[in-house]
């Protein structure tokens, strides 16, 4: 590390590391692609995986999905009515109010791609199914798109999936982290329980309106599959309704990526699949292998039987879900709490509050607001800031239209003065803020001030606060390390016992 350090300064070792993703020091062509195609401009073929032919005797799954539109009053420009936007803009939302196939029978082989690898994997340890290749060096795909590009490989069942619900989903979102990632939470002799986690989005937009990109928070879910994917005995894939804001909307105003962009939250109730029972042969043979009728003689369709499966290992939902969240996230490798259960956990271990206030949940694609996610992908996950984190705060990541929800709520005055403290200091678009557990701001930046700080040469910083050091990888990661020890040391009258 030192040598590294020593041959390729602050700033080229950051780049090196973020691309050393088993962080050996060595950078396979694997790990160098993605710095290939910015500098080419040529993405090579994807090693696609050769299409298996039917099986005549194999079994089909049926999938049902459930959609329930946008509630257009969620969003935050139905507050003024949506003053000064067009009604062509908004056209491919308004008319999407149903499923784009309400059912669809599938081959219960196509879910092969859900399998894990054939090495073996603990319970939770996770994979990817569709890889991220986006980080904060390659950028982001381009906005002015309208039509998803041929989905390969392991693609292209996801692909499959979401057409369901809309006809042109894009399996790879254009902002990290992308893709799909999945681990087992059960297994038995013959079946697993996969659980999986899709970033994806729609456009819901064609020629000649302009681009809208509609990007849920995750499609989630799982499937029980035998391990040889002949059957599938259980699917469920859905976005999670469990936040008041669980979408993401950003619209073109013209053809070009320099085009003004409107960006905007919003509520969806129900995006659903679910299989309408378990797999079920196509033709049906008697112990002579002889073909039989699949309707009795009265013209009912024959009723199958399935085993009971016995999970020999199984992991909880919840720990499965919190997995592949850190998979995708490596952040929160510490807790996010929710808002209000931070304040009760800090009071109750006698620590601080670190809390990142934000106006949308991450992916938000403007320049500005991209701050969010330019912390997450760099100083939030630096080893540094995360075991000090870990060893003084409690933290939080809250949305502005969630906390201006609470501080409305006169239900609870303590909860409302919470929100109210908070809301006090934020700037668009990301507010950091360390507080006492009374809710009391000690220290907060905004983090466009803090990646215009982290930018600028060490000499050219005024504030002694957020000064630089060479220790650690990146000023970034020295200067919020600076910030929340500077909050500590400003919390330290209020703490003395």
């Amino acid at each position: 590390q030192e040598l590294a350090l020593k041959s390729l300064g602050n700033e080229g070792l950051f780049l090196f590391s973020s691309l050393d993703t088993n962080k050996d020091l060595y950078l396979s062509p694997e790990e160098f692609k993605p710095i290939a195609e910015k500098l080419t401009g040529v993405a090579p073929d994807s090693e696609s995986e050769e299409e298996e032919a039917p099986d005549p005797d194999g079994e089909t799954l049926s999938i049902v999905a459930k959609f329930q539109p946008l509630v257009m009053e969620t969003m935050t420009k139905s507050k003024d009515g949506f003053l000064g936007i067009s009604h062509v803009a908004l056209s491919g939302l308004r008319n999407w109010t149903a499923p784009a196939a309400p059912m669809s029978v599938l081959l219960a082989r196509q879910f092969k791609a859900f399998l894990p690898p054939k090495n073996n994997l603990d319970l939770g340890d996770p994979w990817w199914i569709i890889p991220s290749e986006l980080n904060i060096f390659t950028g982001y795909l381009s906005n002015n798109r309208f039509y998803p590009p041929p989905p390969k490989g392991k693609e292209v069942i996801i692909h499959k999936l979401l057409s369901m619900f809309h006809p042109r989903p894009f399996v790879k979102t254009r902002f990290a982290p992308q893709g799909a990632v999945a681990c087992i939470q059960a297994s038995s002799s013959f079946y697993y329980t996969i659980a999986f986690r899709i970033h994806a989005e729609f456009q819901l937009n064609e020629p000649p309106n302009f681009p809208f990109w509609f990007s849920p928070g995750q499609f989630t879910g799982y499937i029980v599959l035998s391990k040889d994917s002949s059957h599938v005995r259980d699917f469920r894939l859905f976005v999670p309704n469990n936040r008041s804001l669980n979408v993401d909307m950003e619209w073109l105003y013209g053809a070009s990526e320099s085009s003004n962009m409107e960006v905007d939250i919003g509520y969806l109730p129900q995006m659903e699949l679910e299989s309408a029972g378990p797999s079920i042969p196509t033709v049906i043979h008697d112990e002579n292998g002889n073909v039989v009728d699949s309707r009795d003689p009265s013209g009912e369709p024959i009723q199958f039987v399935f085993e009971d499966i016995t999970w020999q290992q199984e992991i909880p939902w919840q720990e499965a879900a919190h997995r592949l969240e850190v998979a995708m996230y490596p952040f929160k490798k510490i807790s996010y709490l929710p808002f209000t259960e931070a304040f009760e956990r800090a009071q109750a271990e006698k620590k601080l509050v670190h809390s990142i206030l934000l106006w949308a949940k991450p992916p938000v694609p403007l320049p500005t607001a991209g701050s969010g996610r330019t912390l997450r992908e760099t100083v939030l996950e630096s080893s540094p800031i995360l075991a000090l984190l870990n060893e003084s705060f409690i933290s939080s990541w809250s949305l502005v239209k969630e906390l201006e929800e609470l501080q409305s709520n006169r239900e609870n005055e303590f909860y409302s003065k919470l929100a109210e403290l908070h809301l006090e200091k934020y700037n668009f678009p990301v507010e950091m803020i360390i507080c006492l557990p009374n809710g009391t701001v000690v220290h907060h930046i905004n983090a466009n001030y803090f990646l215009d700080i982290t930018s600028m040469k060490p000499e050219d910083v005024e504030s002694s606060i957020f000064s630089f050091s060479t220790n650690f990888e990146d000023p970034s990661t020295a200067t919020y390390l600076q910030f929340l020890k500077e909050g500590l040391h400003r919390a330290k009258p209020y703490l003395q016992p």
